[in-house]
This record gives structure tokens, C-alpha cells and sequence, in this order.
């Protein structure tokens, strides 16, 4: 079946860094496009940085442009969040999603989320 599982999460103090991973199986991973989202309590999940399903392009939520980075290794099936110079503010659940529109409509799978504390 499908899975897609976080792990890397975790409490690290604000200017420190953590990398996200998000191991998939049960579907065809090459073509669909991988985001990795957040929310934080009393908030709504917004998007952070998403990748396509080749990893040729990127887009990434202006509040963490230049402090993270996406990528992907289709050989194993499995996407990445580096995140440097964290904030407080990146305090959230952060969720991996995988994406594809088909003829027959949109696919969407979601992981369960992995916790990310910034604080000192």
C-alpha cells in the first residue's frame, strides 16, 4: 500500500539545522511532485517547498527561501528538507505530500507528519 513516512524531525535551538526525510513506497514516486508542508497550533498548513517529480524545478514559501532546500533522490524513493538558520517561527508539524494530476483527476498522498521545535 501506499506510504509515505517523516522522520528527522525533532527540538533543535533557533540558528540550528535540521534535515527532513520522507521515505515513499507504493506508487510510481518519479512521477509525482513532492511538498513538504507545515502547520503550526491554531494555524492553517501552508506550503514550504515543493519539487517536481524529475527535480528539475523548485518553489519554496517566501518566509523560508535562502534557509532551505528541497531535493530528491528518485533512486530511493525519497525527499528531503534541508532546513539551516531555523526560527522559532518554523515551530510546526511538517507533512510530506505526493502530487499528481492524472486525466481521471488529482492523486494526493500524505505522510503523518513529523514535529519540528525551534526554541532555546
Amino acid at each position: 500500500q501506499v506510504q509515505l513516512v517523516e522522520s528527522g524531525g525533532g527540538l533543535v535551538q533557533p540558528g540550528g539545522s535540521l534535515r527532513l526525510s520522507c521515505a515513499a513506497s507504493g506508487f510510481t514516486f518519479s512521477r509525482y511532485a513532492m511538498t513538504w508542508y507545515r502547520q503550526a497550533p491554531g494555524k492553517e498548513r501552508e506550503l514550504v517547498a515543493q519539487i517536481t517529480g524529475a527535480g528539475v524545478s523548485t518553489n519554496y514559501a517566501d518566509s523560508v527561501k535562502g534557509r532551505f532546500t528541497i531535493s530528491r533522490d528518485n533512486a530511493k524513493n525519497t525527499v528531503y528538507l534541508q532546513m539551516n538558520s531555523l526560527k522559532p517561527e518554523d515551530t510546526a508539524v511538517y507533512y510530506c505530500n505526493a502530487h499528481d494530476s492524472t486525466w481521471f483527476g488529482d492523486i494526493d498522498y500524505w505522510g503523518q507528519g513529523t514535529q519540528v521545535t525551534v526554541s532555546s
